[in-house]
């Protein structure tokens, strides 16, 4: 709708109408010292041309440079139809669908979204959906309290090798609800959940086992084994997944010998979203249909009119002003709509074959950079697990100050994780997506030789250079 300004006559004749003489008589129950609040620190207003010239300035001094970073944002192509159909006005645009007679492109777009999504990770039902990962994880550890009701501990299972921001997501929103964090540890080798720290809890009260898969490190973890453990311990399943690692592993439905995970989460970002800084991306929830009345989120059915025709309608909403709110399961307010709108665009122009082969060359991409990576003298794998398309390397320097350099070079090398794992130190998080060429995998080699020639310690530069092949 465009802005459209009133005159002086038509203030004045709805000052009339509401008897009122002027426009702050409307404001006079607001205190008077709160109404004059000084504003001398903001500046004046800038013309249209200033402030887009100021953008574009600001816009420019964002560096470019081959990304190596992931850590749970990852750079992938996405294809130009996505967001070209993406912010058509009909999706850009459009509200909540309450009205089903006005939303049904919209609501059969999430439909497509939520039977995409369940058949990908091979549950029986999807929300959609939540604003990202970590709120979802947070979301699915508050459904399995709700749904697992034969356990009164309220202890949920952690591994450390699920992402640290999920973790201090879930433990903000959860913790002072009762719900109580329990770590498990990696194995140093393997860089998996210590399975044998696991037995601890065997036998004891658990309400669920969060299972990353890969987890942050871009270890692939026993899920089969995790999912029993967790069943026969009365503990529900909640795994944490890359979307489009799916395309290739093991859906979590699968998972174990019995009925497979009980919930799924991840962030849908790697889904056509691009990177951006801090988002917004999207939370996928997937679940048995058993737990779905302890789902949070809206779920879209398709139905037939009385004339045979195919309609869809908003088949559950377990928000408070849609329910007695000691019913509701989530106060969410929104369904990302135009994260899942990307999504479900993206998944139909790559299909499942498309999907397969970006998630293929991913792996192979990563497996190529970390052989190059470790001819580097002083560079080495370190742990030994299977993965997808992150590694964790250790430098033989400073990570950080390393890093620092590398960006000076246009080449942002991965995430430094001593800041979250101090035994990590001067271990390195690389990823590598579909988007990397051999020359760029070739480029960044070189890159580091040269830095670690440059921050190698004393003792090892007099006797050697780190050297690339």
């Amino acid at each position: 709708m465009p802005f459209i300004p009133h005159t002086d006559t038509d203030i004045r004749s709805m000052l009339a109408a509401v008897g009122a003489e002027q426009i702050d008589d409307l404001f006079d129950e607001i205190d008077d010292r709160l109404r004059g609040v000084d504003l001398e620190a903001i500046p004046p207003g800038a013309s249209e041309q200033s402030v887009s010239r100021l953008m574009q300035e600001r816009a420019a001094a964002d560096a470019g440079g081959l990304c190596f970073i992931g850590a749970g944002a990852y750079e992938h192509h996405v294809p130009a139809a996505v967001w070209e159909l993406t912010t058509r006005g009909e999706f850009y645009s459009a509200y909540t669908p309450y009205q089903p007679e006005a939303s049904q492109g919209t609501l059969q777009l999430v439909y497509e979204y939520q039977t995409m999504m369940a058949g990908l990770t091979g549950m029986d039902v999807a929300n959609a959906s939540l604003y990202d990962g970590a709120s979802a994880l947070a979301e699915a550890v508050l459904m399995a309290v709700r749904a697992n009701r034969k356990s009164k501990s309220k202890r949920v299972l952690m591994p450390a090798g699920v992402h640290p921001f999920y973790r201090q997501v879930a433990h903000n929103i959860c913790a002072n609800q009762g719900i109580v964090f329990e770590s498990v540890d990696f194995d140093p080798a393997a860089g998996t959940v210590d399975q044998a720290a696991l037995e601890r809890w065997a036998g004891e009260d658990v309400t669920a086992l969060v299972i990353p898969q890969p987890n942050f490190f871009g270890a692939l973890e026993d899920v089969d084994a995790l999912t029993d453990w967790a069943q026969a311990n009365g503990a529900l399943a909640i795994g944490v997944v890359n979307p489009l690692s799916l395309a290739l592993l093991k859906a979590p439905g699968q998972w174990g010998t019995g009925a497979g995970a009980d919930i799924v989460v991840g962030e849908g970002q790697p889904l056509g979203v691009p990177l951006a800084g801090g988002g917004p991306y999207f939370g996928i929830l997937c679940c048995r249909k058993t737990h779905v009345r302890q789902m949070p989120g809206r779920v879209v059915g398709r139905t037939q009119d009385i004339d045979g025709r195919d309609g869809y309608v908003l088949t559950l909403q377990p928000r408070e002003q849609h329910i007695r709110r000691s019913k509701a399961t989530s106060n969410i307010c929104t369904n990302q709509g135009l994260l899942v709108t990307a999504a479900t665009i993206h998944m139909s122009l790559l299909g499942p074959q498309g999907l397969k082969n970006v998630a293929a060359t991913c792996a192979a991409n990563t497996r190529k950079l970390v052989q190059r990576l470790t001819r580097i003298e002083g560079v080495e794998p370190v742990f030994d697990s299977p993965c997808f398309h992150e590694n964790v390397l250790r430098l033989p320097a400073n990570a950080d100050a390393v890093l620092e350099a590398l960006a000076d070079k246009g080449i942002f090398g991965g995430l430094a994780l001593a800041a979250h794992y101090p035994q990590l130190d001067n271990a390195v998080l690389v990823c590598a997506t579909e988007t990397k060429t051999d020359a760029d995998l070739a480029a960044y080699a070189e890159a580091l030789a040269e830095v670690l020639s440059e921050h190698a310690p004393a003792s090892a530069s007099r006797t050697s250079a780190p050297s690339v092949a």
